[in-house]
């Protein structure tokens, strides 16, 4: 199955898929309003107004499976992304990403490796994954590395639909 057959909510609970983002790049990321690396909503922000032009998009997996760090409602989350960092790209409906009930999501990227060639369970809050305009989990970069890392950077832009 295709990153973009899988099903998805939308933060308001809505039925869909990421078939709608396809032939675009994605950097697909699980977020939390009460991490200490919420701040990296601005620079997120920043990469899909600055990219999405180019047919790229950021999309934000709310999840409250690290210490509790993503308590609010549907209706909380969107009420904080908006006025705390003004996000505008498409969030997500709670999931789980790691465990038994990990997302079906989640399954297939948890597979992708990151740099030093590990793969498996997500680590933290705002773990990236980088998918290409044909749908294929291309990078993969850990909570602490920014959004704004010049190896992200670089990896977004090799991977703009042409």
């Amino acid at each position: 199955m295709s990153i973009y057959d899988v099903p998805v909510k939308t933060l308001q609970g809505e039925e869909t898929s990421l078939s709608a983002h396809q032939g675009k790049a994605l950097l697909i990321v699980n977020v939390a309003s009460k991490c200490g690396l919420t701040p990296q909503y601005e620079a997120l922000e920043k990469l899909h107004e600055q990219y999405g032009p180019r047919g790229f998009s950021v999309v934000g997996v709310p999840s409250n499976q690290f210490r509790g760090q993503e308590p609010g409602s549907a209706e909380e989350i969107q009420e904080f992304c908006s006025t705390t960092y003004g996000v505008t790209f498409p969030l997500l409906e709670k999931t789980e990403v790691n465990g038994e009930n990990r997302h079906p999501l989640y399954e297939q990227l948890t597979q992708a490796p990151d740099e030093a060639g590990q793969a498996g369970d997500i680590q933290w809050n705002f773990e990236k994954f980088l998918v290409s305009p044909q749908g294929e989990v291309v990078g993969r970069f850990r909570p602490k590395t920014t959004p704004d890392d010049p190896t992200v950077i670089a990896a977004i832009e090799a991977n703009l639909p042409a």
